[in-house]
C-alpha cells in the first residue's frame, strides 16, 4: 500500500458506454418493483443462516461437551471449518455490505459474526467495502491483491525467483488465511490503515475501535484456546489439531473462493496515470476487473454465497446475494447490448484453472502492457 492514501478518479473515455450502468440500474431496480421482492433476505437466506451458524458452532459445543473420539472430533472440526467458511461468505459478508436486511440493527449484529471467525468489522469494511470494491485490482490501493510474503497476485511488481513455485505453494498458505487472521493481521491493518489516512476515525474514536478489536480478540482465544485446554482441560495436541484444521478448511475455501473472482486469467490491472485518474467508467471498471463462476450450479451458489456471481456483487454490492441469480440475466444482458465485458468461467473447475494460470503468469517478471490491458 501506498504510505498516504490519496483517491482515485474514474474518467469515461468511451462517452458511449457512459449510460451503461444508469441503464443497468434502472432495469434491475425495475426487476425488484415489477415482481414485488425486497432487495435483500428472504426465505431461503434465513434457513442458510441457520444452517451455517449451526454447521459452525453446534460441532463446536459436541466437542466440549463430550469430547469425543480423536476421529470423530476431526470431523467435527472439519463440518466447523465449512461452516466457518459459509458464514464468511453468506451471513457476514451480505450483513457488512448492508445487503442482508433493511434493518441497520439486523445488518450490524449478523455483520459481527465476523467476530466468531476471529476477524475485525472495522479493518474487513475499509479493506473490502472502501479499498476492494472501490479500487478492484489497482496496485497499491486494492489490499486484495497486494502482495502476501511470498504471494504474488498481480503483475505489476517484481517477480522474485520463487514466485514461478506459487502455483505449487499457493494453496498450502491459503490455509493459514483464518489463523492469521485472528491473531495477527487485524493489528497490522489497523496500525497500516491509520498510518495510511484509510482509517479517518479520530485519535479519541481509535482508541475505542482498538479497545474493541484487543476484546474481540481477548474473547476469541478464551473461547476456542482458554476454555477448552485449561478450563474444561481437554487433551491439547488432538484438540490443537482440530483446531488448526478447521482454520486450514476454513482459509482454503474462503481464499480460493475470493480469489476467483480477480486473479484469474481475462482480467486487467490498471494503473492510474500521475493525476490519480483512471481512463474509464467505474463499472466499466468493475466489468473488466471480475469474473464469474459456475453460475448455474445451485450448490455451489447456495454454499459460497453468491461470490461466483462477484458481477453483480460489485455493481450491486447492496442487494442480498439469494437474487443475483435472476439478476445475473439482466446485467450479461445489457452488457451486451453495451458492448462491454461480461467475464465468467463456465464451471468451478474452469475457475481453478484460470487462477492457477494467473498465478503462474504473475510469477514471471511483469509483462505491463499486458497487465495494464
Amino acid at each position: 500500500m501506498v504510505m498516504a492514501f490519496s483517491h482515485i478518479r474514474f474518467i469515461d473515455k468511451d462517452k458511449d458506454k457512459a449510460l451503461f450502468f444508469a441503464t443497468l440500474r434502472k432495469r434491475v431496480d425495475g426487476y425488484f418493483k415489477e415482481n414485488h421482492i425486497s432487495r435483500n433476505f428472504n426465505t431461503t437466506m434465513v434457513i442458510k443462516t441457520i444452517v451455517l451458524l449451526s454447521a459452525y458452532i453446534l460441532p463446536f459445543i459436541a466437542i466440549l461437551i463430550f469430547n469425543p473420539s480423536f476421529g470423530i472430533a476431526c470431523a467435527l472440526w472439519s463440518i466447523m471449518g465449512l461452516g466457518l467458511a459459509g458464514v464468511g461468505m453468506s451471513i457476514m459478508h451480505d450483513a457488512n455490505h448492508g445487503a442482508y436486511s433493511s434493518n441497520h440493527k439486523t445488518n450490524y449484529w449478523l455483520g459481527h459474526t465476523l467476530n466468531l471467525l476471529g476477524g475485525s468489522v472495522f479493518n474487513w469494511k475499509l479493506q473490502h467495502n472502501v479499498l476492494h470494491h472501490t479500487y478492484t485490482n489497482i496496485l497499491n490501493y486494492d489490499d486484495d491483491i497486494a502482495d502476501k510474503v511470498i504471494l504474488k497476485f498481480t503483475p505489476h511488481n517484481e517477480a522474485k525467483w520463487y514466485h514461478k513455485f506459487q502455483p505449487v505453494y499457493a494453496f498450502l498458505f491459503y490455509g493459514i488465511t483464518t489463523l492469521y487472521w485472528g491473531f495477527l493481521k487485524d493489528f497490522l491493518q489497523f496500525c497500516r490503515y491509520t498510518k495510511q489516512g484509510v482509517n479517518t476515525s479520530t485519535k479519541e474514536q481509535n482508541r475505542s475501535i482498538f479497545f474493541k478489536l484487543l476484546l474481540s480478540k481477548i474473547g476469541y482465544i478464551f473461547v476456542f484456546i482458554i476454555l477448552p485446554v485449561f478450563i474444561l482441560n481437554r487433551p491439547f495436541w488432538p484438540y490443537f489439531t482440530g483446531f488448526l484444521l478447521m482454520n486450514f478448511i476454513a482459509g482454503v475455501m474462503l481464499t480460493t473462493i475470493f480469489q476467483l473472482a480477480h486473479t484469474v486469467e481475462g482480467t486487467t490491472h490498471p494503473l492510474p496515470n500521475e493525476n490519480y485518474t483512471i481512463e474509464n467508467n467505474w463499472a466499466i471498471h468493475q466489468m473488466n476487473t471480475t469474473v464469474n463462476f459456475s453460475r448455474h450450479n445451485k450448490l455451489i451458489s447456495w454454499y459460497v454465497g453468491g461470490l461466483n456471481f462477484q458481477v453483480e456483487h460489485h455493481l450491486f454490492p447492496n442487494i442480498c446475494h439469494v437474487h443475483y441469480p435472476q439478476i445475473s440475466e439482466i446485467v450479461k444482458s445489457t452488457a451486451e447490448e453495451f458492448g462491454v465485458p461480461y467475464l465468467e468461467n463456465k464451471t468451478f473447475l474452469n475457475a481453478i484453472n484460470s487462477h492457477v494460470k494467473a498465478l503462474v503468469r504473475f510469477g514471471k517478471m511483469p509483462d505491463l502492457d499486458e497487465a495494464i490491458g
